[in-house]
Order: structure tokens, then sequence, then C-alpha cells
């Protein structure tokens, strides 16, 4: 199908305490690593810069953002989802995540994460 990458996306919405951006992507730079040297294409960490509150509903409210919060929109790129699956099965399992922080920069019970398949992408020059 034209216009179609073979890609499987990854995205989280979380949020991370205003003062803690610095210690958010330290910690996301480390993770990072890890899916990069199991087969992800491109990780992107976006820190909140223009998000509105909605009427219904909004990124605030999807994670029971604090007043003190940032919205974090995250996202990694995956060649197809095979390899997202075997990269988090080793990823799970590798020792180095032992070494998460106990006082990590966010909540986890908050995040909202889910994977997606790609069905439409464009960039510059296509």
């Amino acid at each position: 199908m034209a216009g179609v990458a073979a890609m499987y996306v990854m995205g989280a919405v979380l949020a991370v305490k205003a003062d803690r951006e610095n210690d958010y992507l330290e910690m996301a730079k480390w993770m990072n690593a890890l899916f990069l040297e199991h087969g992800a294409l491109e990780i992107a960490e976006n820190w909140e810069d223009d998000v509105p509150d909605g009427e219904q509903t909004d990124f605030r409210r999807a994670v029971a953002a604090e007043k003190d919060e940032k919205i974090v929109f995250s996202w990694i790129t995956w060649p197809d989802k095979a390899t997202h699956d075997a990269a988090h099965a080793k990823i799970m399992a590798d020792e180095r995540m032992n070494d998460i922080p106990a006082d990590m920069p966010f909540d986890g019970k908050r995040m909202i994460y889910g994977g997606f398949r790609t069905i439409y992408h464009a960039s510059k020059g296509d």
C-alpha cells in the first residue's frame, strides 16, 4: 500500500514534576539506549510546551496530572511488531533493568501507553 511505512510505533503519555525534567531526560536516555540496542529505529521524548486543557478530555486528565507536573509525549518506532515484541522480552530480562532508580521521576501507574500499527506515514521528500 503506497504511503505506508512498514513500522510499528510504541507511544506513551506521562506526567513528570516540572522540576524533574533533567532527571526524566537522564532516565529516558538510559532506557532508550536499551531500546536502540535491541532494534528500535527512532525515539522521541517530548516535553510539554503547548498542552491546552480540553472541554471533555485532554492529555492532563488522561494521566491525572497534578498542577506541578508537565506532560511528556514519547514514542519509539520499530521496524515491525515482531522486532518490538522480541526486544521487549530481551529488555525485561536484561540485568540492567535492575538499575532503574527507586526514585523515578514519574508515576508509572498514571502513564498511558500502547502499540500502534502504522497505516500511513509521510515525510518530506516522499
